[in-house]
C-alpha cells in the first residue's frame, strides 16, 4: 500500500515535471536520458504514459487477488479463503444449495416473540 501512495505522488510530480519542462536530472548534475528528452519533445503522450503506466503498477500493488461471492448479502465463496477460484460446476452447485437454503428457511413458520 506504501508503494501505491508514492508511486501515485510521483506520478503527479512526474507528471508536473513534463508539462513545465524543468529537467530533474540537472539539478543531479546529470545529463538528461533520451527517454526525458522524448517526453519534452511529446508532452502529451509522455503524460499520458507515465499516467497509465503508474496506474497499472499501482493497482497490482494494491490487488489482494480477493473473490468474493454472496448471495443476498451473505458470503458464499471466497478466494482468500479457499485459496482458488471456484470451478463452474462448483459454482452452480453453491449457488444452488443457497438458493435452496432460502426457499427452505422462508417456507419455515416466524415465531414471534
Amino acid at each position: 500500500r506504501h508503494i501505491a501512495s508514492f508511486l501515485s505522488v510521483f506520478k503527479l510530480v512526474l507528471i508536473g515535471l513534463i508539462i513545465v519542462g524543468k529537467d530533474p536530472f540537472a539539478f543531479f548534475g546529470m545529463q538528461a536520458p533520451s527517454i526525458w528528452q522524448w517526453g519534452q519533445e511529446n508532452k502529451v503522450y509522455a503524460c499520458m504514459m507515465v499516467f497509465f503506466l503508474s496506474n497499472m503498477i499501482e493497482n497490482q500493488c494494491m490487488s489482494t487477488g480477493a473473490f468474493e461471492i454472496t448471495l443476498n448479502d451473505v458470503p458464499v465463496w471466497s478466494k482468500l479463503e479457499s485459496g482458488h477460484l471456484p470451478s463452474m460446476q462448483q459454482l452452480v452447485q453453491i449457488l444452488d444449495n443457497e438458493m435452496k437454503l432460502n426457499v427452505h428457511m422462508e417456507s419455515m413458520p416466524h415465531h414471534r416473540s
